[in-house]
């Protein structure tokens, strides 16, 4: 094999090409920002999903794949070096010392299906002033305005009835957002 068909084999042409970096433990969103700051073009797909936190329901971000994400890089152009040294990084995922490049096509899945399951996660739960519609029960079918979750399974509603807001408490399962 010619050194140019084994360039070209990993990802050695001119063309920028994805690889994944391994991040220090809990530090990707710090990785992320720092290669970004120096100008590298970073993808760290994230989630956002909600936890509970001194007793409190909290929307935060976090990372799909805890501990990695993807960087585009240029074999012949791109500098390499400032990536090891760089906060939260670990080092460059590959083979022996041959970073090995992500197929452009994944990362674009990632990125279109990012948005689909961000979608599907947020409606698996709601926020307060979302129209949501009750699916099940006496209201089946009657529209309210979800107020708060009380635990993991249970929510209050709103519903107005005889000229007045009235709160409901029913199971999360039996709502649909609107």
């Amino acid at each position: 094999m010619s050194e140019v068909d084994a360039s070209s084999e990993y990802g050695g042409d001119a063309v920028p090409h994805w690889y994944v970096i391994q991040c220090k433990g809990g530090e990707s969103f710090r990785a992320a920002e720092h290669l970004g700051n120096q100008g590298y073009e970073v993808f760290h797909p994230v989630l956002e999903v909600q936890k509970k936190r001194r007793g409190k329901l909290e929307w935060i971000n976090e990372p799909l794949f805890p501990h990695y994400l993807f960087i585009r890089l240029d074999r012949l152009v791109s500098n390499w070096r400032p990536i090891r040294s760089t906060r939260g990084v670990l080092r460059l995922v590959g083979f022996g010392d041959m970073p090995l490049a992500v197929d452009d096509g994944l990362v674009e899945t990632l990125r279109h299906h990012g948005a689909d399951r961000q979608d599907a996660t947020v409606n698996l739960y709601f926020r307060a002033g979302d129209v949501v519609e009750i699916t099940e029960g006496p209201f089946k079918d009657l529209q309210a305005v979800f107020a708060s979750h009380k635990g993991e399974e249970r929510a209050i509603v709103l519903l107005s009835m005889l000229h007045k807001q009235q709160q409901l408490e029913m199971p999360v399962s039996q709502l649909r957002r609107r």
